[in-house]
């Protein structure tokens, strides 16, 4: 049950103890922010204090970013010391190898899908906008969401493709169950997320299909870590959609109340919508033009 025929301990197992150590280390690293937003927020006003954390975390930022950058850091550092302590891997097995051409790529990728969705959405009235092109609003979340989703990207793709994924390959599984898990375990730890919806959580696992696939085709982090950052990025505070659920704080901002839900992805953001599944689908053809032409 624990072990496999070569008496190694089984990779289901290995990825369980290892979400459950990242899990706690996370909120060993979160709890100083939380307890400076205690100590900063905690006075009453006027007898009539806002218990919402959403709320007293949107009134100070930086703390938002401390705290959950914090948790993601706490995260990556897990993730890095399971892999060389248990593992017995490096960071260039992990995946940290070859060029970083490939997060380039990526990073252009991820801006240009959401960019798309948001074209279309605006072209066919599904959306308004709250304000103009020509009148961004840049706010302190505009640099401090940066920090976050570039945390996030390097964290999340460290972890259930470099950490899951090679762990189950060295393990001996078929490269389709490892597609899968990966996918899988991945929608599953956003199915906590605010406005979760069906559509989202299987887009979610699309999506991670498809860094699995850029994990294997370029056998290096370095692409989908680029693609994840500027999807969260642009999504969220770019132009102004909810990021799984989460509130956005975009320099434009936009309306989807008059839109299709299975378009615009409602309370969820994007990754709720059909046009958000279409781009993921293009994303594997755009990956494996980009293979193509980066092995000549």
């Amino acid at each position: 049950m624990f072990k496999n025929e070569a008496n190694q301990v089984r990779a289901g197992w290995l990825i369980f103890l290892a979400f459950v150590a990242m899990f706690i280390i996370q909120q060993l690293f979160a709890l100083p922010g939380g307890i400076l937003l205690a100590i900063v927020d905690f006075p009453f006003q006027d007898g009539n204090y806002d218990m919402d954390i959403n709320a007293a975390f949107a009134r100070h930022p930086w703390i938002f970013l401390l705290t959950q950058g914090g948790g993601t850091v706490g995260g990556m550092l897990a993730t890095v010391l399971l892999w060389k302590f248990v593992n017995k891997g490096t960071l260039r097995e992990l995946g940290f190898r070859g060029s970083l051409r490939d997060l380039w790529f990526g990073l252009f990728l991820g801006a240009v899908s959401i960019t798309v969705i948001f074209l279309i959405l605006l072209a066919s009235g599904s959306i308004d906008m709250l304000n103009s092109f020509r009148s961004p609003e840049f706010t302190v979340y505009t640099l401090s969401y940066l920090f976050l989703f570039i945390l996030v990207g390097f964290f999340e793709e460290m972890f259930f493709r470099g950490y899951v994924m090679s762990t189950m390959e060295r393990r001996g599984n078929r490269k389709w169950l490892i597609y899968v898990v990966s996918a899988l375990v991945f929608s599953l730890a956003h199915g906590m997320n605010p406005n979760v919806s069906i559509l989202g959580l299987v887009n979610i696992a699309l999506v991670g299909f498809l860094f699995a696939y850029m994990f294997d085709a370029t056998k290096s982090l370095w692409l989908p870590i680029g693609y994840h950052i500027t999807w969260n990025y642009f999504q969220g505070n770019v132009f102004g959609f909810a990021v799984s659920g989460t509130e956005p704080f975009g320099i434009y901002n936009v309306s989807v109340e008059n839109g299709n839900d299975l378009l615009t992805g409602g309370a969820f953001g994007l990754e709720g919508g059909l046009l958000a599944t279409l781009l993921i689908v293009l994303g594997f053809f755009a990956t494996r033009v980009y293979v193509k032409m980066r092995i000549k």
